[in-house]
């Protein structure tokens, strides 16, 4: 069997990622396939070699409004295919999901929608999740195993954010959409991360505000799932909390196939 390893990184803008040695990263930790969200560009307003880093192939699904959303992989191995977006134009237009299917599974790259700067899209947030599990159990129901990386923007237990209580009227912790993700987890997907660490103090974003990632004062929003049935393949999965250059930080997998 061959070892794999995915990581998944909200990048909060690829251009700005680029000023900071995202290519020089890229390069050294050699991961097999990096997925990257928030990369707030399209293609066009991209150099080169962003998009050509030596040894992998990229893909982008971008938003219609520049500067906003999108999402990326880089990656060595080929894919059979590759969809941009569900097939949903609602949500579609921000290019919040990339497809890549490959001969033992089907990569699912998503930034899922931020529910805290209105109701109207904490409303979109929640329609979008409940759009992407109809979209995810479909894939499911053809044979298909999943692999699904991304922001969340959701902390699902008080486990994964440093104040708990402070924050169960915030966006991102509200009870109804933790319940999502439980529901979500109930349909037959592993939060993988927890398979292998069921420990506290583990985050993935941080606000830049407070200097909070000096205090580790974070939320886990960042995450990698696997259908049920693709449990067995599952090797480690883990956060590159050492990781600078955005207020997330990367998060890794490891399967064998």
């Amino acid at each position: 069997m061959d070892e794999i390893e995915l990581i998944s990184w909200n990048v909060n803008g690829i251009r700005a990622i680029h000023r900071k040695g995202f290519i020089d990263w890229v390069s050294s930790y050699d991961a097999d396939i990096v997925s990257i969200q928030e990369t707030k560009a399209k293609i066009d307003q991209l150099p080169k070699k962003l998009i050509n880093i030596p040894e992998y192939t990229s893909y982008f699904n971008s938003a219609e409004r520049k500067g906003y959303s999108g999402v990326a992989s880089y990656t060595k191995i080929k894919p059979n295919n590759v969809i941009n977006g569900m097939g949903n134009e609602k949500f579609d237009v921000e290019g919040r999901l990339l497809r890549l299917d490959y001969d033992d599974f089907t990569l699912l790259n998503i930034y899922y929608p931020n529910g805290g700067s209105s109701e109207e899209r904490l409303k979109y947030k929640l329609d979008f999740y409940d759009a992407f599990l109809e979209y995810s159990n479909s894939l499911v129901d053809e044979g298909l195993n999943l692999i699904i990386c991304g922001d969340l923007n959701t902390a699902h237990k008080a486990i994964d954010l440093a104040r708990p209580k402070q924050n169960e009227e915030t966006s991102g912790f509200l009870p109804i959409e933790r319940e999502w993700v439980s529901k979500f987890l109930d349909n037959g997907y592993i939060d993988t991360f927890r398979e292998f660490n069921k420990e506290p103090e583990n985050y993935t974003w941080w606000s830049y505000r407070t200097r909070a990632r000096d205090r580790n004062v974070g939320w886990r929003l960042d995450y990698f799932f696997v259908n049920d049935e693709f449990k067995s393949h599952l090797v480690d999965s883990y956060i590159l909390s050492d990781v600078m250059g955005s207020d997330h930080c990367p998060i890794g997998l490891k399967i064998k196939v």
